[in-house]
């Protein structure tokens, strides 16, 4: 088996698989808290990382028929929640590509604010 990439989107809000900790996304990709999974409340984001994805089932939900595949965490296999792939209605279209994490199974935590390092300066420019 070969290695194991891990992306991480930084952020000042990070949320994180619970069983592993490994990070899926960050606060800025958050589209809706409106949502409900299995488990309970659900979040809806744009775009989450470090996932792998079933096949795609067609499923009817509470708001109509969609084809979905289930998301988990690439590291320890924890289901997650789901990726919409297509949506019948015209009104839920705008789920399609976005990612629902079930908040029973995902960690929200601080993350950290990202400062560009300051210009150089060499020795012979600076004014004293």
């Amino acid at each position: 088996m070969g290695r194991l990439f891990i992306e991480h989107l930084g952020g000042l809000r990070l949320y994180s698989c619970a069983s592993c900790e490994t990070m899926l996304t960050n606060r800025a990709e958050l589209v809706s808290t409106r949502f409900t999974g299995a488990t309970g409340r659900a979040f809806l984001f744009d775009r989450v990382v470090n996932l792998t994805f079933s096949d795609v089932q067609d499923r009817v939900m509470l708001t109509g028929r969609h084809m979905v595949r289930d998301v988990s965490c690439r590291c320890c296999d924890a289901k997650l929640g789901w990726v919409y792939e297509f949506a019948t209605e015209d009104n839920q279209k705008y789920k399609e590509g976005r990612v629902i994490l079930e908040r029973a199974l995902i960690k929200e935590s601080d993350g950290f604010e990202e400062k560009p390092p300051p210009p150089y300066r060499s020795k012979r420019h600076r004014t004293e």
